[in-house]
């Protein structure tokens, strides 16, 4: 049974447990704007909702939180904490564990550890058998090398961890764009869009076997990028470099300019100099979760010409005997 304060966030937002990322996100804005504050002046009914929805939101619509709320239920904000079976950081995966049938996460911890007052409540199955896997860094969640099976008499054996695996996974810029499929093993791999450099994938049994359980570890992929003559990475931006000539950049142009899209035009103002920067908003890389595109920076770069015709030297020639504006006038004036 759930703890007195726990909350079913799915049934908060009105949906199944099933529901896709647009349909929390879609349900999240329908009830937030119909609680909201400015919607229901001094209703605190409607008000406490208004926080109960925002509250399930930031749980439900982070893919972590989530997956620890769908495994843990009503004990998922102490999962990985120092209360939890191996402390912080100790990734242990209670995969299959049924937490229904204790009344707190005390009592759990208690039946867990095996101490006194920690057993199932009562009517509760005594045969049940809980085991949980420990991963590379923290071989057992109690400081141990051990594999830890709390069977029905809470007795441990030894054999050794599952060991996950890592390996590079190389994109084109293009594949991590727009998300790619990938063999690796036995099966497919999905690469989702907007992955970047350095991002992990995870891939469920793929990795070594355990030769005591005959269980797979999980294999992390590493995403790295091959270069792209035109595309970088700035942060979160893309970021390009443009050239110009000396007179677009005097005079103002405009000029096409490549995004992941396909080409724009961009405006460019008079005067602008060498490596100022013009900002493409919403044309950069897919932000998380849907969240839209990041900005595409544009770099101008003034790239002289190397060889001039004779009427081009000659305009040049005029420009420079008839020019008033000196660019280096305050550095007369420069000394230590």
């Amino acid at each position: 049974m759930p703890g007195t304060d726990y909350k079913d966030y799915y049934a908060i937002l009105g949906l199944e447990k099933v529901a896709t990322a647009d349909d929390i996100k879609k349900a999240y804005r329908k009830l937030a704007r119909k609680y909201h504050p400015d919607m229901n002046p001094g209703n605190k009914q409607a008000e406490a909702r208004f926080k109960e929805v925002n509250e399930a939101y930031e749980v439900l619509s982070d893919t972590d939180k989530r997956g620890k709320y769908d495994q843990f239920g009503q004990y998922w904000n102490q999962a990985g904490s120092a209360g939890w079976p191996g402390g912080a950081g100790s990734n242990v995966d209670f995969s299959g564990f049924d937490f229904s049938q204790f009344n707190s996460f005390d009592e759990f911890i208690n039946a867990l550890l095996g101490r006194a007052g920690g057993g199932p409540r009562p009517g509760a199955s005594s045969s049940r058998s809980y085991s949980y896997r420990t991963q590379p860094g923290n071989p057992s969640g109690f400081g141990g090398g051990a594999y830890n099976d709390f069977s029905s008499g809470f007795n441990s054996r030894n054999t050794s961890a599952i060991a996950d695996s890592e390996a590079i996974v190389t994109l084109s810029l293009s594949e991590a764009f727009h998300g790619t499929q990938k063999r690796y093993g036995t099966g497919e791999v999905t690469i989702p869009a907007g992955v970047k450099p350095g991002s992990k994938i995870r891939v469920r049994g793929q990795g070594q076997l355990d030769p005591y359980t005959q269980q797979r570890g999980d294999l992390y992929l590493k995403v790295e990028l091959q270069p792209h003559p035109f595309f970088q990475f700035d942060g979160e931006n893309l970021v390009c470099e443009l050239p110009l000539t000396p007179d677009e950049v005097v005079l103002g142009t405009s000029v096409e300019v490549p995004t992941p899209d396909g080409m724009v035009t961009m405006n460019i103002p008079p005067g602008i100099r060498s490596g100022q920067s013009l900002r493409l908003r919403g044309k950069g890389w897919p932000k998380p979760k849907g969240g839209g595109r990041t900005d595409q920076l544009v770099k101008i770069v003034v790239v002289p010409p190397k060889e001039l015709n004779p009427n081009e030297r000659e305009y040049y020639e005029k420009i420079r005997a008839t020019r008033t504006f000196n660019p280096r006038s305050s550095l007369k004036e420069m000394k230590l």
